[in-house]
């Protein structure tokens, strides 16, 4: 199937050539006929199968022609919500590139930038916001738009605005939007907390569901390592060492982590960048090009970024803190490996991380094991060990006799 069989513009068919895409993928194939006939859809993928472009290339089509070019066009006819400042750029950077020549206006809307530039360009007039929940309330209370118009809703992961708290101010959000419209759920995970949210806001949605969600693309390598939390900023740099990489990206769980990682492979020469939730936007947004365009070798960042971070050629991914909630751990990998793209995945565990460990192994139904890595000493790893055999020498020497019966 080629992407002139979806029914997609001429046009639209032109940008999607120019991007370097020549057939679409499963999730793509699927849904754009789907989108395009007006259908509620629910989708679910794994990261990297190009779901972003199943939902905005139907969505420009949708406002390019057919009954939603009407006399309202540069007020609000489309709203994308989505959990993450970098997942909104992302997906009006998929909307500007696709959508190039449309004479489509859209506007990313989000936090930690003045929002008065955001107001301005709605009173310009756009077609399309691609928002995050907090920011677009914001504007919403100061009357800066109206979503009476909004006839394509989008749910971009909304797993996600589960897990960041966000849920009761999607629901305060799609009560602004009109009773009748499309609304459109994708995410690469599906928890049983979306199906309350599916049923309330979607009307006989057609589901879509490319391979197992839950498990990641088996283009990625992974790896699980026991290491102590004492020991585990040294082993990352042993990693860095032993590994070929030409991007790596590195997940701590808060951000203090973060700026401790980041502060350790400076002081050991290695160019990296930073992101999470107390860094400024233009801080962000700088540690985002610079990483794209290879000026810097290691990204750290917070879960936050997880959703937000779609470049070609990261070669690995490590977690540094295992994740809470598995899902997170199949975004995390799922920035590597894309589109066929091979990748390799390594887990640093320690002993009260075992808890989260079981229940990626569970997720993903994949029994990996749990192993030291190659050649790594530590004066922690070391101690523990003497101990170990202390006791056992110790278990040998007094265990009692066993009693026997006669």
């Amino acid at each position: 199937m080629n992407f002139s069989d979806t029914g997609l513009s001429d046009l639209l068919l032109r940008n999607v050539a120019a991007v370097g895409y020549e057939k679409p993928t499963e999730i793509q194939q699927k849904a754009i006929p789907l989108v395009l006939e007006g259908k509620d859809i629910t989708g679910c993928a794994p990261t990297g199968t190009g779901k972003t472009a199943a939902f905005v290339l139907p969505v420009l089509q949708q406002l390019m022609h057919g009954e939603y070019t009407t006399s309202t066009r540069r007020r609000v006819r489309c709203l994308m919500l989505a959990p993450t400042r970098e997942l909104a750029q992302q997906n009006a950077e998929a909307v500007d590139t696709y959508g190039a020549g449309t004479g489509i206006r859209a506007l990313a809307a989000y936090g930690g930038v003045h929002i008065a530039g955001q107001q301005k360009r709605l009173r310009q007039g756009v077609d399309i916001v691609i928002a995050t929940p907090g920011r677009l309330l914001d504007l919403l209370k100061r009357r800066s738009l109206s979503l009476s118009d909004c006839k394509i809703l989008v749910l971009d992961e909304a797993d996600r605005m589960y897990d960041m708290g966000f849920i009761h101010d999607v629901r305060r959000i799609i009560r602004q939007t009109p009773l009748k419209r499309q609304t459109l759920l994708f995410s690469a995970t599906m928890p049983e907390a979306i199906w309350s949210l599916i049923q309330e806001v979607q009307v006989e949605p057609q589901r879509i569901e490319i391979g197992f969600t839950g498990r990641p693309a088996e283009t990625v390598e992974q790896h699980f390592y026991s290491v102590p939390k004492q020991a585990k900023l040294d082993l990352l740099v042993h990693c860095m060492k032993q590994e070929v990489a030409d991007k790596t990206l590195i997940f701590a769980r808060t951000k203090r982590g973060a700026d401790a990682i980041n502060l350790k492979l400076q002081q050991r020469g290695i160019r990296t960048g930073l992101i999470h939730g107390d860094r400024t936007q233009d801080q962000r947004r700088k540690a985002l090009a610079r990483f794209r365009q290879e000026r810097v070798d290691v990204l750290v960042a917070t879960d936050i970024a997880a959703r937000g971070i779609d470049f070609e050629g990261i070669s690995h991914v490590i977690n540094y803190d295992v994740p809470e909630f598995a899902e997170d751990y199949i975004h995390r990998i799922g920035r590597t490996g894309r589109a066929d793209a091979s990748g390799v995945a390594v887990t640093f565990v320690s002993d009260d991380e075992q808890r989260h460990f079981r229940r990626i192994r569970n997720l993903t139904g994949k029994q990996t094991m749990l192993l030291e890595y190659p050649h790594f000493t530590h004066p922690v790893i070391e101690a523990a060990k003497a101990k170990t055999a202390a006791q056992s020498r110790f278990k040998r020497r007094y265990r009692r006799p066993v009693p026997r019966f006669f």
